[in-house]
Order: C-alpha cells, then sequence, then structure tokens
C-alpha cells in the first residue's frame, strides 16, 4: 500500500510541477496601455488609463497563472506609425498579450491590424471609428466603450426627433471625424433631417473661426461637431465667443467626456446633449470607482479610461477561467461570458468584436442645476444597446456570417 501511495503522490507533485512549469513557460501576462499622454485625448486616456488598468489588476488580485501581472503603458502622439512601431515592439520584444485604449481611430485601425498578424488581443476603449466593427473588423479586437454609430444614432437621433432638422458639420480631418460624420449623416437623413454643408479642421486646430463663420453663415439650426478631446473644448469655447448661440443655433457634441465638460465650465457647456458609455454619477456602483478612481488621478473617470477597466477585468477573468493565455481560447472566453461589472451588466460580445452595452443620452447641467464640482450632466434616457448600436447585420464585417 505504501509503495502505490508513494507513486500516487509522486505522479500528483510531477504533474503539479509540470502544470506549474507551464504556467511559467508562458512568462506573465502582460498588458500596455497604448494612448495619447501628452496631447488633445491626455485628459480623457492618458495617465488615466493606465491606472483604470492598473485598479482593474488590483482588484482581480494582482496575480494570474501563478505570476504577477504587469502593466505598460506609452504614448502614440496620434500618429499612427508610431502607435504601430510601439505594437509592433510590444508583441514582438516585450512580451505584451494585450493592449488596451488607443484613443485616436486611425492609430486604433494600424494597431488592430498588427494586433491580428500577431495573434494578440486588442481591447479598443478610446478609439471611436465604427469601421473597427465593420468593413475592418478583426477575429482579435473587442470594441468595448463607444463607437461613432451609437454617438450618431444616439445623439444626431435625438435632436432632429427634438425639431433640429439642418445641419452643419465642423470635421475633425482623420479616420474618427469622418466616420462620425458620416454614421450622424445617415441617421439624421434617415430621421428627415438634411445637411446644409460640412468643412473639414485640422487635428488639434487652435483656431475654428473660419469654420465657425462658415457654419453661421450656413443658417443651419444644428452645427455638429465631429470631433472629440481638445478640438471638441476649442471648438464650443470658440463658438461661445463668437454668440453662435445667441443667434438660435445650437452645439451638437457628438463625443463629450466628462472632463471635457468640467473643463469648458457650465457657463459655456450649459444645455449640450451628447451621448457616453459611462457616466460617473448615474448609480451607486458607478460612483463607487469614480471616488476611487479620482483618488488616485485627480478627475473623474471619462468612459474611456472606465471602459479599459471592464475590458481589462473581463479578460483577467477569461485567463483564469481557461488557465491559459492562449489568444483563440481567452477570446473564446471572453465572447462567451456576459460582462458584469459597474460598467455593464450583462453586456456582451457579437461575433463582429462589438461590446453591447447600455449607452447614456446625457445633458450638460446648467450652473445653477450643479450641486457641486463633478455634478455636471443630467442623464436624459439610459438607450438598450440593441436600439443604439448598429445591428450585426448592417456592418460589413467579414467576420459575420450571413
Amino acid at each position: 500500500m505504501k509503495g502505490k501511495f508513494g507513486l500516487a503522490l509522486g505522479f500528483a507533485l510531477s504533474l503539479l510541477a509540470t502544470t506549474s512549469l507551464a504556467e511559467a513557460a508562458e512568462g506573465p501576462v502582460k498588458i500596455g496601455v497604448l494612448t495619447d499622454m501628452s496631447s488633445l485625448y491626455s485628459d480623457s486616456g492618458g495617465k488615466g488609463s493606465q491606472i483604470a488598468a492598473e485598479m482593474a489588476v488590483a482588484d482581480f488580485g494582482g496575480s494570474v497563472l501563478g505570476q504577477k501581472i504587469e502593466v505598460i503603458g506609452a504614448d502614440h502622439q496620434n500618429k499612427p506609425d508610431i502607435g504601430a512601431n510601439i505594437a509592433r515592439d510590444w508583441y514582438d520584444t516585450q512580451g505584451v498579450d494585450v493592449i488596451a485604449d488607443v484613443p485616436n481611430s486611425a492609430v486604433a485601425l494600424a494597431v488592430q491590424q498588427i494586433t491580428r498578424d500577431k495573434n494578440k488581443i486588442f481591447l479598443i476603449s478610446g478609439g471611436g471609428t465604427s469601421d473597427l466593427t465593420g468593413k475592418a473588423c478583426s477575429p482579435n479586437s473587442i470594441h468595448w466603450t463607444y463607437d461613432t454609430y451609437a454617438l450618431a444614432h444616439g445623439t444626431a437621433g435625438a435632436m432632429v426627433k427634438q425639431g433640429g432638422d439642418s445641419w452643419f458639420f465642423i470635421t475633425a480631418d482623420y479616420a474618427f471625424g469622418h466616420a462620425l460624420e458620416r454614421d450622424a449623416t445617415e441617421e439624421i437623413t434617415h430621421e428627415g433631417g438634411k445637411i446644409l454643408g460640412t468643412v473639414n479642421a485640422p487635428l488639434n486646430t487652435t483656431d475654428f473661426s473660419s469654420f465657425l463663420l462658415q457654419a453661421q453663415a450656413s443658417k443651419a439650426k444644428i452645427v455638429g461637431l465631429a470631433n472629440a478631446g481638445g478640438d471638441t473644448k476649442t471648438s464650443v469655447k470658440q463658438a461661445h465667443e463668437f454668440g453662435l448661440t445667441n443667434s438660435g443655433q445650437k452645439l451638437a457634441g457628438l463625443l463629450v467626456n466628462i472632463d471635457d465638460v468640467h473643463a469648458l465650465t457650465l457657463d459655456i457647456a450649459q444645455g449640450l446633449i451628447f451621448t457616453e458609455g459611462f457616466y460617473w454619477d448615474a448609480n451607486d456602483e458607478t460612483r463607487a470607482f469614480a471616488k476611487r478612481f479620482m483618488a488616485k488621478d485627480g478627475l473623474m473617470p471619462s468612459a474611456y479610461q472606465a471602459g479599459v477597466y471592464s475590458a481589462v477585468l473581463h479578460y483577467l477573468k477569461a485567463v483564469k477561467a481557461v488557465e491559459s493565455k492562449d489568444t483563440q481560447k481567452v477570446l473564446a472566453k471572453m465572447h462567451a461570458t456576459k460582462v458584469d461589472d459597474f460598467f455593464s451588466h450583462g453586456g456582451y460580445i457579437r461575433e463582429d468584436g462589438r461590446m453591447v452595452h447600455d449607452m447614456y443620452l446625457l445633458q450638460a447641467k446648467t450652473p445653477a442645476e450643479s450641486k457641486g464640482e463633478w455634478d455636471l450632466d443630467k442623464v436624459l434616457r439610459v438607450m438598450p444597446g440593441d436600439e443604439v448600436f448598429r445591428p450585426l447585420k448592417d456592418g460589413g464585417c467579414p467576420l459575420v456570417k450571413s
């Protein structure tokens, strides 16, 4: 009996050692937060996105597969070639398994292709073009927080229904801006509105005067800002200085984050209607996360940052469940498991890579309505994900079975 017990014990220890060696051979899980650390999207993403990823790792427990989880960050400088080079180096030489965030759709599209080529995982929070789950979709990517279709469907659709049936666009001249204008135009015309004109503005421009003059001259009821980050702040401020809204025109911020409203102040931002994937003051769970995040970052979390947290946590849960960081096993588990956290309860990942969850139609409060520094927005409507995101059949993703 002793001999049989000894053999069994030896076999068990050998199996345990083999498993531990296999886990060690895979190396630690390594997460790269690729974002804008220094320019127009740095408040919405930036170091806050890295903090969000680190919070997710800490809340998960800090380790998986017997090893400590690592988080690194880098600045893509809003240049696709720089972002692509960082992604390639991370995958080839630094052992990164998953890249998260990537505001700037042009950079996100470049990183998406490299991620697919290297068979890694891309968790997109900051990048917005709906092409990421459309014609450019990838089996290795999950588009987590928002996209241009949802923004357009939420904001433009609501404003046309309120009588804003003529539009002029000021559009950021790169992939995100053009996709946002395109998706908003489709929604506006579908609802019976019309487009009176459009003008392209260089990314990170400091002078919107000529673009605003064209918008005023168009007599459009709505001036649609198909931009984001610092461009949104600058264009809204200068529209206020021009007295554009005093003449009866309204501004539609097609992508506005909490940090944008805070920087603008309610004196300027009041009345803006916009669509978000996350709002810090939506419920007790979001408020609890926001309080913890603000203690580390000094600002309330943006939708980008909250999305990074949620996506990274979901990824780590999948790694633990399949007991491997094998890309295809982890992706399959992520797709098969509903998202359950403060960001979304019941969110799910479609075959085109879209994570479907509720979105918020928000309006910036008046100064009189606000009860504190960050009491900036009110929820006009919670929009179900199946309603606000593009139908699976309409995206043109080659991965979708007809």
